[in-house]
């Protein structure tokens, strides 16, 4: 695991414990996920015991141990959205990307999760991707978004090849 970008989030925040918590957010945003040895280099920097640094990024679920997709669809399995079919819902969703909650795609694209509650029951289901909330969901909705992104997917790596193979040919 390349750490630079680690080193650069920690040059950022400074030496001071207080920082503990913007520092696994950061991580977590660049790498998507915080390593063992991201775990390690904080407790260093901070000088925060390993265990304490663990414990903080363990403990909250903003915070994953594990590599997560491009994209985190966050399904809400609350009491309003289970009635208005949140586990159709779930289920579409797993079933078109073949995985299982709290697991990510072979492909690193997609991390699924679910909630107990997002506090949005009046516009129950709700599907929460990359941080954008979707009312009102049902299966052919959530179908749609999900071809929408894996379009949007190909389209970005298109024009990443394209700009690779233009760079080669200067």
């Amino acid at each position: 695991m390349d750490l630079s970008r680690l080193e650069e989030i920690l040059d950022s925040k400074g030496s001071e414990t207080f920082a503990i918590m913007e520092v696994l957010q950061d991580v977590q945003e660049a790498y998507r996920y915080i390593s063992e040895e991201a775990i390690v280099r904080i407790s260093e920097r901070l000088d925060v015991p390993v265990i304490e640094v663990f414990r903080l990024a363990n403990f909250y679920k903003a915070f994953s141990l594990t590599p997560r997709g491009r994209h985190l669809i966050t399904v809400c399995a609350g009491t309003a959205c289970h009635v208005q079919g949140a586990p159709r819902l779930l289920d579409t969703v797993l079933a078109l990307l073949n995985t299982k909650p709290g697991e990510t795609t072979a492909d690193g694209a997609f991390t699924v999760e679910t909630v107990n509650c997002l506090g949005a029951c009046a516009l129950a289901p709700v599907v929460v991707i990359d941080g954008k909330y979707y009312d009102h969901m049902t299966p052919g909705k959530v179908r749609a978004l999900l071809e929408d992104i894996r379009f949007e997917d190909e389209l970005a790596e298109d024009e990443d090849e394209e700009e690779v193979e233009a760079e080669a040919n200067a």
